[in-house]
């Protein structure tokens, strides 16, 4: 069977998340880890092509040293990304055991447990991650995710204005910022903020595609394809679109502001 293009993958699980906080989809597990920037350390190297062979070399480095912090830390990177969350969860634990002060490994740590659903447990970690002193913007970020995905949006956002005062206009932070505002049903304030991010030079697909989505999800589908259009062929484009009307097909979309029934974190 065709898989689908990333992109469709991506926005329907970010559709998903956004939908199930407007009360339009049944319960089910859903996270915006997918819409958290990235930390930014060692293991954060780029996707390798083949992601699937990348993690069977990592696992043979890792279980050749596996008390290497580095070596660790490329394993449960590449576990993450071909979606074996639970494993990468399982095999950053353990470095951390052997190494609990590394803050690197914890940032990444925190954000796999994020990936996984765990999110006071992933808070507690990236608390660990930087102190106060020396606090690091990206790890902030996925705090505030990690806030909002437990219903704490007022203090999310407190973090991600934190994150911001140190890198000011930062597309993701802001990207973040307005997804926040997309779960408590203020859709007008989200595409406000996403506006924002899209306008920096250094906004990345991710932020066109959370503008997009917003877009979409009141009800502007032709803004929103075109703006998709930026990073993906008209085709793709217009399949991702038509996933997002396909979520919103027959089921009644509340009035911004009007309440909802709140949203289940799990199935």
């Amino acid at each position: 069977m065709r898989q689908q293009p990333y992109a469709i993958r991506w926005m329907g699980t970010v559709a998903a998340a956004a939908l199930l906080s407007l009360g339009l989809a049944g319960c089910q597990t859903t996270g915006l880890s997918d819409i958290t920037g990235s930390l930014g350390h060692r293991a954060e190297a780029r996707a390798d092509a083949d992601p699937v062979r990348a993690a069977e070399i990592a696992g043979e480095r890792y279980r050749a040293n596996p008390k290497s912090v580095d070596a660790a830390m490329r394993f449960g990177q590449a576990l993450r990304n071909t979606g074996q969350r639970a494993q990468a969860v399982a095999v950053l634990e353990q470095a951390s055991l052997i190494h609990p002060t590394d803050r690197a490994l914890l940032g990444l740590y925190g954000k796999a447990l994020v990936d996984n659903g765990d999110f006071q447990k992933a808070f507690d970690i990236l608390g660990r991650a930087h102190t106060p002193a020396n606090p690091d913007w990206r790890i902030l970020s996925v705090q505030g995710t990690a806030l909002d995905q437990l219903g704490r949006h007022d203090e999310a956002r407190r973090y991600y204005a934190s994150a911001l005062k140190i890198v000011p206009n930062e597309p993701s932070v802001l990207s973040n910022l307005g997804m926040s505002y997309v779960l408590t049903k203020e859709l007008p304030q989200a595409e406000q903020v996403l506006r924002q991010a899209y306008s920096r030079p250094n906004a990345g697909s991710r932020v066109r595609q959370n503008l997009a989505l917003v877009v979409g999800l009141q009800g502007r589908f032709a803004e929103a394809e075109n703006i998709v259009k930026a990073d993906l062929p008209p085709d793709e484009a217009a399949a991702n679109v038509a996933y997002l009307k396909q979520m919103l097909n027959g089921r009644q979309r509340p009035q911004v502001g009007e309440a909802a029934s709140p949203s289940r974190r799990q199935s």
